[in-house]
């Protein structure tokens, strides 16, 4: 095994056989990590960057926590891989902590490898419970890259591959900033878009629809905190034609809003819950479904037609118990909930006063988008919708930040802060006043 010694050196080592992820892959030239600890992580020649992506916004717990590495390490000395079929000790144990935090009924845990599968799962257990064959999700959401969770996702990513899957209904969720419904304040949005959901189940057949697929707070298109009643309303709508709801709390989850669920903001119970990043801040992959009482009653008599290989793997399980134990015992949820109420919403708020760039700043925790535009009358995007990366002025917002030693999240026109939620206050100011600064760039580009 090479050590490389410089950033290029390992740039090239990647470059040579490595395939990546959503990239054209001639102009790539990833960044090289050497290390990381906490809210921070550096390359091979010691520049180092303050995390505000928490990587995939799955970082919860920080880089490399000193109490999840040495439960990964004591797990693999002690059994570091067992067949699905068999039990132990780390997946019963993680299943119990995962289904303690879960909205109340919802007991028992199915482990997956991540973010899609979990929503491939949750959507056959709809469809095969219910024998219906469709499900409705919105156009602002992100439900992975596997087929099925692919063909959910609402947002552009999905063009390249779509080919119009048979049993998925797309509806228009609350996002007042950009309101599909004319409306001008918080409660016309909600009333509006709960008439919309209800009349596209009207007109898709109530009896046709097995799911309600949505993230309780949209993530990766743009953090939309719903308004105080959408999600009552869609339980209820749900409720009213036997239609399943799943929440996606696969970015939301393990206290990434302030609350160990989104779900916990409103008080409601989904039907099924998927969930991973935060379970375990990504150290082993791992991801899974919390189902409902009456979900899993449904396969007491009959098997359930999906399994995985690494369903439960014992070092992902370890990780993950872990890192909910450590996240109880150092308060990182409060912590989080805190950042947010206290640093990061405030100081969000006095940013975008100061810049005519920033049209609207929304979110909870440590979970934040900063929207950019070129014309705050018209609400005209800094760059156009469907932008990959950071291109364009964005791109030079997010090339000004590394300069300065931030690594934030960008997605289209926004800009996303989303630190570890155990980050400390000093880190969050520091991180805020160098976005302050790069936002500059950004207001060169405003038209009016």
């Amino acid at each position: 095994m090479s050590a490389h010694r410089t950033n290029a050196e390992a740039t090239a080592a990647d470059r040579a056989h490595v395939f990546h992820s959503w990239s054209a892959q001639g102009a790539l030239r990833p960044l090289p990590v050497a290390g990381g600890r906490g809210s921070r992580f550096w390359d091979l020649e010691g520049n180092t960057y303050l995390d505000f992506s928490s990587q995939f916004v799955n970082l919860n717990i920080g880089h490399a926590h000193p109490k999840v590495v040495e439960a990964i390490q004591r797990q693999a000395a002690t059994l570091p891989t067992i067949a699905p079929h068999f039990a132990n000790d780390q997946r019963s144990e993680a299943a119990r902590l995962v289904a303690s935090h879960a909205p109340d009924g919802l007991t028992k845990v199915f482990f997956t490898n991540g973010g899609a599968e979990s929503n491939e799962h949750a959507v056959r257990m709809a469809r095969v419970v219910t024998g219906r064959p469709k499900v409705l999700s919105a156009y602002r959401s992100y439900h992975g890259a596997t087929h099925t969770a692919m063909h959910l996702t609402g947002d552009p990513r999905r063009w390249a591959t779509d080919t119009g899957a048979a049993g998925v209904v797309r509806f228009f969720g609350p996002y007042l900033y950009r309101s599909a419904f004319h409306a001008t304040t918080e409660q016309e949005e909600c009333d509006r878009a709960l008439a919309h959901l209800e009349q596209v189940i009207a007109l898709e057949g109530p009896g046709t629809i097995a799911a309600v697929l949505l993230e309780p707070i949209v993530g990766t298109n743009g953090v939309l905190v719903p308004p105080a009643g959408y999600l009552p309303g869609v339980r209820e709508l749900c409720d009213r034609h036997g239609i399943l709801l799943i929440f996606d709390e696969v970015m939301t989850g393990f206290g990434r809003t302030g609350a160990w669920f989104a779900a916990d903001h409103w008080g409601v119970r989904p039907d099924l819950l998927t969930f991973a990043k935060g379970v375990n801040s990504g150290y082993v992959p791992l991801g899974g479904v919390v189902l409902s009482d009456a979900v899993a009653a449904a396969f007491d008599e009959r098997p359930y037609p999906g399994g995985l290989t690494y369903s439960g793997h014992p070092l992902a399980c370890a990780a993950a118990v872990a890192t909910i134990t450590t996240m109880r015992e150092e308060g990182m949820v409060e912590h989080a909930a805190h950042l947010g109420e206290h640093l990061i919403g405030p100081r969000l708020a006095k940013i975008a006063d100061a810049h005519p760039s920033v049209g609207e700043v929304r979110g909870l925790g440590v979970f934040w988008a900063v929207e950019l535009v070129s014309d705050r009358a018209t609400r005209e995007m800094l760059v156009p919708f469907g932008t990959a990366g950071a291109q364009g002025a964005v791109g030079e917002v997010v090339a000004e930040c590394h300069r300065r030693g931030l690594w934030p999240f960008a997605h289209f026109n926004r800009i996303h802060v989303l630190p570890p939620c155990n980050t400390t206050e000093a880190d969050v100011h520091e991180g805020l006043d160098i976005l302050d600064a790069a936002l500059d760039l950004a207001d060169r580009h405003v038209t009016r």
